[in-house]
């Protein structure tokens, strides 16, 4: 929105033509997002307070969560208002990637918003269930997947890319709609199964959402995507005005949700940032790179699998308690030391899938 207003007054002052870089806007949607987190983030956390909307705890979790039971919920309210926001204020909205993107997020964070307003407001404990969640995720994804689909321009759009390989890449057809399902529900479904602990979740979504946007950077570059030998996809480049908005949006939520949390990003503000890095993955064509990058998030839900599996065939528990953080936790690991070090992990695997660029 603001582009179109910069690109007028561009006309008699020749200094709004920088707005026109998309870096610049992009810097700017990431400090716009983080603003607005911080002049509205005491407001919103003050009000879930007064309407008692508190976050229950497993019974069976560790006890050291039992001091977080009331701490407010539903702050994925904030994060997508301060990514909306600045999405629409920066980015080029003639671009179809950024409101397929938009759509994703927004979308589930309505599936996250009643499914936690079931539980917090109707004091309903089992929210929506799995089959509704489940169905409401899968209409969703598909209409975005569909609409990737049927806009693709060229053969690179619904191909699988392996990364560290030069021009390896596997061609799907339309198949392509079931990958970029499987993505968009698959890690909505991870991040939220990894949001258990104070700034857990949102910090690896930080880190790996930054990444994604230089990988969409580069993509919708002509000149960058041939000198690192990428596929071009024209108009991914806009996506990065997203991912910054992202990354400021979480970290101003961080301020907030850091140890010991003020609020928790609740099912609204988790299945929707998970969708986003999913759907984000599908534009820029680093489906792969995403598994890589978000480890932390494959694991997470891998443990959820292996534990379940495990217990229904053999009665037995591979580890103390599921997902992964709390069996660390049980360990005898305090909350920050987790925390931390799955930020490094993913510190790590970040450095790891942004390699895929040059290593091949």
């Amino acid at each position: 929105m603001l582009l179109y207003l910069t690109q007028y007054l561009a006309q008699f002052e020749s200094g709004f033509n920088v707005f026109n870089y998309l870096t610049m806007r992009a810097i700017m949607g990431a400090l716009t997002a983080l603003l607005i987190s911080f002049i509205i983030g005491p407001r919103m956390i003050k009000r879930l307070q007064v309407n008692q909307l508190g976050q229950p705890v497993r019974e069976d979790g560790p006890e050291t969560h039992l001091l977080k039971a009331g701490t407010p919920t539903m702050g994925g309210t904030l994060i997508l208002a301060a990514i909306s926001i600045s999405t629409v204020l920066w980015a080029n909205l003639e671009n179809i990637y950024v409101w397929i993107v938009l759509f994703v997020t927004l979308s589930f964070g309505v599936i996250g918003y009643v499914d936690d307003y079931k539980k917090l407001i109707l004091q309903d404990p089992a929210g929506i269930s799995a089959k509704q969640k489940l169905f409401w995720q899968s209409a969703a994804a598909l209409i975005a997947a569909v609409a990737l689909y049927v806009t693709a321009t060229d053969d690179v759009q619904t191909s699988l890319l392996i990364p560290y390989f030069k021009d390896l890449a596997i061609p799907l057809g339309m198949f392509q709609i079931v990958v970029t399902y499987f993505f968009i529900v698959g890690f909505s479904n991870a991040v939220n199964l990894t949001d258990g602990l104070d700034g857990l979740a949102i910090m690896p979504t930080v880190l790996v959402g930054g990444a994604l946007g230089i990988l969409a950077y580069v993509t919708g570059n002509i000149n960058f995507a041939g000198y690192l030998g990428i596929p071009y996809v024209s108009g991914t480049g806009e996506i990065l005005v997203f991912c910054t908005a992202l990354a400021g949006a979480g970290l101003g939520f961080l301020w907030f949700n850091t140890y010991p949390a003020q609020v928790f990003m609740g099912d609204i503000g988790a299945l929707s940032l998970g969708a986003a890095l999913g759907a984000v993955a599908v534009v820029v064509r680093q489906e792969i790179v995403l598994v890589i990058m978000g480890g932390v998030f494959v694991v997470e839900t891998l443990s959820v699998i292996i534990q379940v599996a495990s217990f229904k065939l053999t009665g037995k528990r591979v580890f103390r308690m599921a997902p992964l953080h709390h069996h660390f936790e049980l360990k005898g690991w305090a909350e920050p030391k987790v925390i931390v070090r799955f930020w490094i992990i993913t510190v790590i695997l970040v450095l790891i899938g942004l390699a895929s660029l040059k290593v091949r």
